[in-house]
């Protein structure tokens, strides 16, 4: 991004810019959650064995590794982007503590890339399962793609594109000279690699997440002023989306949402450096509708990592909400929309978004993140581990928490100081001999204090976003109220001479109030000033037959139903006889760790919640009678049940969602196992699937051999449990007590499954 530091680049922007960021090493974090977070972060960062994230560089390479590879994705097929992402971590927070234990990783991490690249000779660096034989079939145009294959492998150029990011992260934030030598390495090699493809082969390869390629190569650009870098960026134009996006087409129903956001991050950069008003067209029409269309209350968006149609979000509460990095890359766009033309409302969604979304997907614990970030009502936060997890989360979440202190305060193109974010720092902008404390707790205090440790010269604007949810707000100079204007990018505005010791005190009223699914007006979550809150609903899932809390009153109004018991710790509460089933506290969703809880809440009349709970009674009655009429019942991922059931097959896969075990199989795999049936009465086999899959999951069930049903999974639209039944015909059990199922794909380019239990029932009891 621009910045005020030291001037690495050798293109000025085309466009004028409004503002700037500090370099890091000015803006000094203060003790806050947002500490404890950084904290908690570099508990993880000092506990990283660099070698064993080059171990797969080194072996691609023809070199010997000096460690073993960590596990997860770094085992797989997107290995190496850890490596981009830890870089880019160590430099960011090198560039804000100076500290020189970092900066002897980072050069480490360095001369190791180049050994690497030295002895490829070709200018590439890799770990990535077959890479060669990949990169040797895009370079002759044999192209083979879908959204997240390339020619068999996992998304490559999104890997690449975090090496180059974390290389450019290590020269400009540490200063590391040979970073950008083997970063230009890498972009020569890809301008290589293109060079002989045409415009339709090109398109074609784009088919696959790609991820920030665009936007690192016109970084690149920048810090050589070389135009094959630029011209190269515009090779990573995904042609019918950017051009459905210029044209102010909301196509993302459907879309993965992280492919997405880099390219639009890359088309607010190729702004700045070109002037292109096509670039800013798409980039400033995707944020408003993600953000205004696609959003949930914690400022994040995505279920299943997908868009889903706009403003339809009620149906789309699950476990899998919220993936992590795409609020780090929509913070990323934020951040160069608002140096093109700062608002208020922008820094507002930023806040939203960190405090409510970033800051909530981390355990500060042991640093340890969530991929997605359940907002399931009832749900829970799974957290990474340190070995095996490396996901792209984890990679994001390395960044994440380490650069706090990059938005707080923006330098205005006018020579004016924003304050964009109440976070507790001490700026010092050296240029301008100022030195700035913010101390708050906000919202726990209403007060948020600024000294001026010391003054400049001459007179200095300070401008200091008025928070959308602050309806109430006033301002004293030592001690004496002012009332100053509200500028035009919504800040409130005070230019005059400092002087040291000066100090300002700005009161920010926080009050409840609520925020609406867009097609479910009665199903709301509830803020008090810029927090989030969540009912706590204990370390135990919470009975499904009696559900999540729901709030009941004839009155609208939020302080009717929650009430403080103590603001101070913002711990909060649901009156008497507003909550059922039961009365629940409430505190910030950002202070949640292991417990359950619920963001968004059912709100009823007395007389809704009358007929509710009739349909309550109904559900409860119908369940019973289903377990009256059970033969058997199997819970897959359960080493017991499977024994029992006598699982077995071919190409198994298992996990954990939703806070259900499930199996499946890979492409082309099978799996069977035993349910009791009564060889008198006809039976039923009940299946249980979860919606919104977006992969092929078509299969075939046989009962003993014999198909009884077809079934496609992406027939199941929400995100929700589906209790499939499917009739037995009774020429099979007759005279039986046991028969096999067996789910088994149709081809081989479809899997079987999941599915999250198994139940066998009489159909005549």
């Amino acid at each position: 991004m621009p910045q005020t530091s030291e001037k690495l680049t050798k293109v000025d922007e085309a466009t004028a810019i409004k503002a700037t960021v500090f370099p890091l090493q000015e803006v000094q974090l203060l003790e806050s959650s947002f500490y404890a977070a950084q904290e908690g972060e570099l508990k993880f960062l000092r506990w990283i064995e660099p070698d064993r994230l080059l171990a797969g560089f080194r072996q691609n390479a023809g070199l010997e590794p000096k460690a073993k590879r960590y596990g997860g994705w770094e085992s797989e097929g997107l290995a190496g982007h850890s490596l981009g992402h830890y870089l880019s971590a160590i430099s960011l927070h090198y560039a804000s503590s100076q500290d020189t234990a970092f900066l002897s990783k980072i050069n480490y991490v360095v001369a190791q890339l180049a050994e690497t690249q030295k002895a490829r000779k070709t200018g590439y660096i890799g770990a990535i399962p077959e890479e060669d034989r990949i990169w040797a079939e895009v370079a002759k145009g044999d192209i083979r793609t879908h959204s997240f294959d390339l020619n068999g492998g996992w998304a490559p150029w999104y890997t690449i594109h975090k090496i180059m990011a974390g290389l450019l992260d290590a020269y400009i934030y540490a200063g590391n000279k040979q970073a950008l030598e083997v970063n230009l390495g890498l972009a020569n090699w890809a301008d290589k690699l293109l060079k002989n493809l045409n415009e339709a082969q090109i398109q074609e390869m784009l088919k696959c997440e790609y991820g920030g390629m665009a936007e690192t190569l016109a970084n690149t650009y920048a810090l050589t002023g070389d135009k094959k870098y630029l011209e190269l960026s515009y090779k990573f134009y995904d042609k019918p989306l950017l051009d459905a996006l210029a044209h102010q087409q909301d196509v993302l129903p459907g879309k993965h949402a992280n492919t997405i956001i880099p390219k639009a991050i890359a088309s607010a950069r190729r702004y700045e450096l070109t002037g292109d008003n096509r670039d800013l067209a798409i980039a400033d029409f995707f944020w408003k509708t993600v953000v205004n269309h696609h959003s949930y209350a914690t400022g994040g968006n995505s279920n299943y990592e997908y868009f889903g149609p706009a403003d339809q979000l009620n149906n789309t509460l699950t476990d899998n909400t919220t993936e992590t990095c795409n609020s780090y890359n929509m913070l990323k766009l934020t951040q160069h929309l608002f140096m093109i033309k700062p608002s208020a409302a922008l820094m507002d969604y930023y806040e939203r978004d960190l405090l409510n979304h970033i800051l909530a997907s981390q355990n500060p614990n042991d640093g340890t993140v969530t991929y997605y970030t359940s907002l399931r009502m009832g749900g829970r936060k799974e957290f990474s581990d340190y070995e095996h997890a490396f996901t792209c989360c984890v990679g994001t979440g390395m960044e994440n928490h380490v650069k706090y202190n990059q938005t707080i305060y923006f330098k205005g193109s006018d020579g004016s100081l924003f304050v964009n974010l109440f976070i507790p720092a001490v700026l010092t902008w050296k240029d301008e001999g100022l030195t700035l404390r913010q101390e708050t707790r906000l919202p726990a205090s209403d007060k948020v204090y600024f000294t001026i440790e010391s003054a400049p010269t001459h007179p200095l604007p300070i401008r200091i976003r008025k928070p959308h949810w602050a309806q109430e707000y006033s301002l004293s100079i030592n001690g004496k109220a002012v009332h100053p204007s509200i500028d035009e990018f919504g800040y409130i505005y005070l230019d005059q001479q400092w002087k040291a010791d000066d100090q300002l005190v700005l009161t920010l009223k926080s009050s409840l109030y609520t925020e609406s699914m867009p097609d479910n007006p009665d199903r709301q979550a509830i803020f008090y000033g810029p927090v989030l809150l969540a009912a706590k609903l204990g370390m135990e899932e919470p009975d499904p037959l009696k559900g999540t809390p729901v709030l009941v009153s004839d009155q609208a109004a939020p302080e009717h139903w929650i009430q403080a018991e103590n603001k101070h710790e913002l711990r909060f509460s649901t009156r008497p006889n507003v909550a059922y089933p039961q009365r629940v506290e409430l505190m910030p969703f950002n202070h949640f760790v292991n417990e359950h809880y619920t963001v968004y809440w059912d709100i009823f009349t007395p007389e809704k919640w009358k007929e509710q709970q009739q349909v309550y009674e109904a559900e409860n009655i119908k369940q019973r009678a289903l377990e009256a009429r059970t033969l058997s019942l199997f819970r897959p991922g359960e080493m017991q049940p499977e024994r029992d059931h006598k699982l077995q097959g071919e190409k198994l896969t298992t996990g954990e969602d939703h806070q259900r075990k499930w199996r499946a199989t890979q492409n082309g795999g099978y799996l069977t196992f035993e349910m009791a049936v009564d060889p008198q009465m006809a039976n039923s086999l009940i299946l249980s699937y979860w919606g919104m899959d977006n992969r092929g999951r078509i299969f075939d069930i046989l009962i003993d051999g014999e198909k009884i049903a077809q079934e496609d999974l992406n027939n199941y639209k929400e995100s929700r449990f589906y209790d499939i039944t499917y009739a037995i015909p009774r020429t099979i059990t007759k005279g039986k007590k046991q028969v096999i199922v067996t789910l088994k794909p149709t081809d081989e380019q479809n899997m079987a499954g999941p599915f999250y239990g198994a139940r066998s029932v009489s159909n005549e009891k």
